[in-house]
């Protein structure tokens, strides 16, 4: 086994996964850049810099997958750090505003391929990952995943009537985050006894191709929570939703 230590980031080759995947390299991790296309996480590795290395995952592909998670295997033998950031605000092509994604992505009119899209990559592709490397992350100790949700998906803040990102919960982005948060907490109980810590984050309302480059926050603000979490050791907790400015977050 190598000694270097190893990190994963999904959709690392663009907006806050490629910020999160900058910085760990940074402190010294090799960092695999997983893209769903090869050549964009190519390019974005050949940015970061001589720790990072491209790997070509699509996190709704069970054939690419399963190859990942051989190659971790094989050409690294451990996986310390698995940070689950791809993700998708919805099935529409192009430039889309908010008000848009909250008009589509409401119960009664959603499409039941759009939604299944959306929650084939932000839920069903999170636990197929998280599947497919747990063998690697076990043999190495002290191993710990961050999952990227959303404050969107609380449940508690969008049951208050002033919350004022209340209008746009939908049941594709905002429910899939929901639905994230929960597997965040199945998977923390599951793997407590083993040492293995799991966490949630919330990144904010960041400027990235998701949110159509409306966000209020920096890259640099939004990778901040999951770089924490991911850098602590020993002294990582498991099964908690946080956001870097605001602390802990309500389910």
């Amino acid at each position: 086994m190598s000694t270097t230590p190893v990190a994963l980031v999904t959709g690392a080759n663009q907006g806050i996964g490629f910020q999160i995947a900058t910085e760990l390299a940074a402190h010294r991790f090799t960092v695999l850049v997983g893209s769903r296309n090869l050549e964009r996480g190519e390019v974005a590795a050949r940015e970061i810099g001589p720790n990072a290395v491209a790997l070509q995952l699509d996190v709704t592909d069970h054939i690419s997958i399963t190859a990942a998670a051989e190659r971790v295997r094989t050409e690294f033998g451990r996986l310390d750090v698995l940070v689950q950031n791809a993700a998708i605000a919805t099935a529409l092509t192009g430039e889309v505003t908010s008000e848009e994604l909250a008009q589509t992505g409401r119960p009664s009119v959603i499409p039941m391929q759009d939604i299944r899209r959306i929650w084939e990559t932000n839920v069903f592709g999170v636990l197929a990952v998280y599947q497919a490397m747990l063998p690697v992350l076990r043999m190495t100790p002290g191993a710990r995943i961050v999952n990227i949700s959303s404050g969107a998906g609380s449940l508690t803040l969008n049951a208050q009537a002033d919350f004022p990102l209340r209008s746009g919960f939908d049941a594709g982005y905002c429910a899939s985050k929901t639905a994230l948060n929960g597997l965040t907490l199945a998977m923390a109980i599951e793997l407590e006894p083993e040492g293995i810590r799991v966490n949630v984050v919330s990144p904010g309302y960041t400027r990235t191709r998701l949110t159509g480059f409306a966000g209020t926050d920096t890259v640099e603000q939004g990778a901040a929570e999951a770089v924490r979490l991911a850098l602590l050791e020993d002294r990582t907790p498991t099964g908690t939703f946080t956001h870097a400015e605001h602390g802990a977050l309500p389910w």
